[in-house]
């Protein structure tokens, strides 16, 4: 991560030790001499703002938050979009009506994760599909070769508001109506303060929530400023991205090149059921038809906040590794994941964090909420 002063420009790419990363069109909106930056794909996002992130937690809870968030779509066009689509996904493209979105997994011959994300359906022929960290345009490029499909960036920039009144918060802002029901992963085009956008009842929180993507010459200050403005009366406050890690976390939520890679299938993270076997013909199809189907990665709770990079120890032998940590306020004990050597009945487990005496636990995933009422709006 990286700490970046003096924001009174509005270049859209920042120049650091020699890199250029790509900033947001809502930057000078929210950064100050406090803001500390990571990268993520190739863009900052504002890991912290001098606030404080249980604070903020406590407001994604029980109000909303507005974060600016790195993700990136990549848009794939054409009569072989879904054909094409279904080659490189592991999930069942062709289910995927207009609309809606789902989640995607992307694998390479062996079966290990190369990128997951969000696949949004824009038309029969048009799709967004909003990449975790990491480059795999490439990689895609090469396996459209002898297909009527296009591969380009839309220029869109995402912003995520999240928590009980999110939804109140959309009504007030949208200009005009959105498809009723706008249920949990449905997508629609819209105008919000009278700018082109595109909406989708998803997130990166486990709560109920939406997120905005924009369209080439947004006016990134006055879209801000419009949903500031229309979430006020709703708790809608602005916050850095410490208080969204700590509950992607309890909501069991992954991030590629963290808690999953190219070491792992689908099935050793706990993502089994987004692999469609039944189709006849994907990237990774051979290798995960044979593959061990049960996971390796799991929970972590106990009085200590577990380290990424610590070794688990299961009794003498290190048998394990935490590849993310924190506190829950809610569960008032730290959580975490652990990516486990090999795959074993490991929920209910004993282990040690390092050097530490003291025990934690290994859990299923998630920790609460496991059928996803939350952010569907069935529970608060």
């Amino acid at each position: 991560m990286t700490q970046i002063r003096n924001y009174a420009d509005s270049h859209p790419v920042l120049k650091i030790s020699a890199k250029r990363f790509a900033t947001s069109p809502f930057v000078d909106r929210y950064a100050t001499e406090d803001t500390v930056f990571g990268v993520y794909g190739g863009r900052l996002y504002p890991l912290s703002n001098g606030d404080d992130p249980v604070e903020g937690y406590w407001r994604l809870r029980r109000e909303a938050a507005l974060f600016d968030v790195p993700e990136r779509p990549l848009q794939i066009e054409g009569p072989d979009a879904e054909r094409f689509l279904d080659l490189v996904l592991t999930r069942d493209v062709a289910a995927l009506r207009p609309g809606r979105a789902g989640y995607g997994i992307a694998c390479d011959a062996s079966g290990g994760i190369l990128m997951d994300g969000v696949l949004l359906r824009l038309s029969p022929e048009r799709f967004w599909y909003v990449l975790a960290d990491g480059d795999i345009a490439g990689w895609l490029q090469a396996h459209a070769a002898g297909l009527d499909v296009s591969i380009t960036d839309p220029g869109s920039w995402v912003l995520q508001i999240q928590g009980p009144t999110s939804l109140a918060v959309l009504a007030y802002a949208v200009d005009g109506p959105l498809p009723d029901p706008f249920a949990y992963f449905a997508l629609a085009e819209a105008r919000i303060g009278d700018q082109p956008v595109l909406v989708s009842r998803t997130g990166w929180s486990g709560e109920l929530g939406f997120e905005v993507y924009t369209f080439p010459g947004v006016d990134g200050p006055a879209l801000w400023d419009h949903l500031v403005r229309a979430g006020e009366s709703h708790g809608l406050r602005p916050q850095s991205l410490g208080s969204l890690g700590i509950r992607r976390i309890e909501a069991g939520i992954l991030d590629n090149g963290t808690d999953m890679d190219a070491s792992m299938t689908p099935y050793a993270a706990g993502l089994g059921r987004f692999v469609d076997l039944t189709k006849e013909r994907f990237v990774g199809r051979a290798a995960l038809t044979e593959a061990d189907r049960r996971p390796r990665l799991f929970g972590l709770t106990g009085a200590s906040v577990p380290i990424p990079g610590t070794p688990v120890r299961y009794g003498d032998e290190v048998a394990g590794c935490v590849t993310a940590g924190a506190w829950s306020p809610f569960l008032e004990q730290g959580i975490g994941y652990a990516v486990m050597d090999h795959a074993d009945a490991w929920p209910g487990r004993a282990v040690r964090l390092g050097e530490d005496p003291a025990d934690m636990t290994l859990v299923e995933l998630p920790f609460y909420d496991p059928d996803r009422l939350i952010p569907r709006g069935v529970s608060a």
